[in-house]
């Protein structure tokens, strides 16, 4: 009988690839790891139900953080110190009659016929901390004199007189609106009534104004032609 040539590695048929796994048994290690393999795959499964039902948020029964109840020993307001309006605290009081500097003002030194004088203060605060006073038409006054004679004062005929707090920082200095004097006298009596002018040709006259309770210590002399 005539034996057939053993087959050639390359031949297509009946050969084995290297591409492949060897055919027949498997070594007992192959076989172990294998099923420790599958043994951390179900316990990975396992682990991952258990967080999909105790992780925060899920429904377990739970009350959601907005839900989480105060301490009844937890106030909703600031204590007593905390509550205070920190623009009240502090708030400056009525200005001391010696802490305000009062001065008389007038715009000019003469005026000729015909020119009325303008007539104004100003007010200092002198002290070291602010205060408030009352700088409106019923905190301050204007008297023109000549002599000992009071020949026209602003609140012989003053209409409605208002009040005007206004609060002076330390060595502050405001000045009036200008009041226009039209050079006649005035009395409580004379409102309503005509006034005759006052004496010129070089007469001297003196200003002298409160405000804030407080009264300028020199007058502001000035002469009318």
């Amino acid at each position: 009988m005539t034996r057939r040539p053993p087959q050639d590695p390359s031949d297509e048929h009946g050969t084995r690839s290297a591409l492949r796994d060897p055919v027949g048994p498997q070594n007992r290690s192959v076989y172990v790891r294998r099923r420790l393999i599958v043994l951390l795959g179900l316990l990975a499964v396992v682990a991952a139900i258990v967080l999909m039902i105790v992780r925060p948020g899920s429904n377990s029964g739970s009350d959601p953080a907005t839900n989480v109840d105060v301490p009844a020993d937890v106030s909703e307001k600031p204590n007593g110190d905390a509550a205070k309006d920190p623009e009240k605290a502090g708030d400056p009081v009525a200005c001391a009659v010696g802490a305000l500097e009062v001065l008389a003002v007038t715009d000019q030194g003469t005026y000729g016929d015909g020119e009325f004088p303008q007539l104004s203060l100003s007010v200092k605060n002198t002290g070291k901390e602010s205060c408030i006073a009352d700088l409106g038409t019923a905190g301050m006054s204007f008297t023109v004199s000549s002599g000992t004679d009071d020949v026209w004062r602003s609140t012989d005929c003053q209409v409605d007189p208002e009040s005007l707090p206004v609060v002076l920082k330390a060595g502050e200095v405001l000045e009036s609106e200008p009041v226009a004097w039209d050079r006649t006298r005035s009395s409580t009596e004379t409102c309503e009534i005509e006034r005759d002018p006052v004496v010129a040709g070089g007469a001297s006259y003196h200003l002298t104004v409160t405000a804030g309770g407080g009264e300028s210590a020199e007058t502001a002399q000035f002469l009318l032609y």
